[in-house]
C-alpha cells in the first residue's frame, strides 16, 4: 500500500469571479456531477507565474476574459484530496492542492460565458451569493471556501 502522505501538495490557483450583483461563478464538475460546484481553478504550467495561470486556468474553463483583479490573497491555501481519489487525480503525482487565490470582477455580460470549452470541466453553471459557498463544495474544499468567503466579507463589496 502506498503512502500517499509523502506525496507533494500541486501547485495551482483558483479564482473568486464576482458580477456585477456581488455573486460568485460556481460550476459543476463533469467528472463529479453530485450536489457539488466549485469556482474555477487548476495547476500553474512551467515559466508560469500564478496570476498568469489564473487569467489562463479562467479562460480555459469559462471563457471568461474581461475581468479586473480586485485582490490576490496573500497566503496560500491548501487541501488534501479524500482516500478515494488519492493516486487517481493527477496520475497520482500529488495528494492535494497549495492554491493561491485571486478574487476579480467580471465585467463582461453573461454571453461571454462559455463552458463548451475545448477540454470542458463543467457540465452546468451558475452565480451563487459568497455565504453559499461552504455549502455547495465537495466537503474536502470546505474550509477553502469559508476563508473566501470571509475575505469577501472583508472587503465590504457594494
Amino acid at each position: 500500500m502506498q503512502n500517499f502522505n509523502n506525496l507533494p501538495l500541486r501547485l495551482g490557483v483558483g479564482i473568486v469571479v464576482l458580477n456585477k450583483k456581488n455573486q460568485v461563478f460556481v460550476g459543476k464538475r463533469i467528472d463529479n456531477p453530485g450536489n457539488s460546484w466549485q469556482m474555477p481553478q487548476g495547476g500553474v504550467d512551467k515559466n508560469e507565474n500564478f496570476f498568469q495561470a489564473a487569467k489562463r486556468e479562467l479562460e480555459e474553463e469559462t471563457g471568461i476574459k474581461s475581468v479586473k483583479l480586485i485582490k490576490e490573497l496573500d497566503e496560500l491555501l491548501t487541501y488534501d484530496l479524500p482516500k478515494n481519489l488519492l493516486g487517481k487525480i493527477w496520475k497520482g503525482k500529488y495528494r492535494g492542492q497549495k492554491q493561491k487565490w485571486y478574487i476579480m470582477k467580471f465585467l463582461g455580460k453573461n454571453d461571454e460565458i462559455n463552458i463548451n470549452t475545448k477540454n470542458p470541466e463543467f457540465l452546468d453553471w451558475k452565480w451563487v451569493e459568497p455565504l453559499e459557498l461552504p455549502n455547495i463544495a465537495v466537503n474536502f474544499k470546505v474550509n477553502i471556501y469559508k476563508k473566501l468567503t470571509e475575505e469577501l466579507r472583508s472587503l465590504n463589496l457594494n
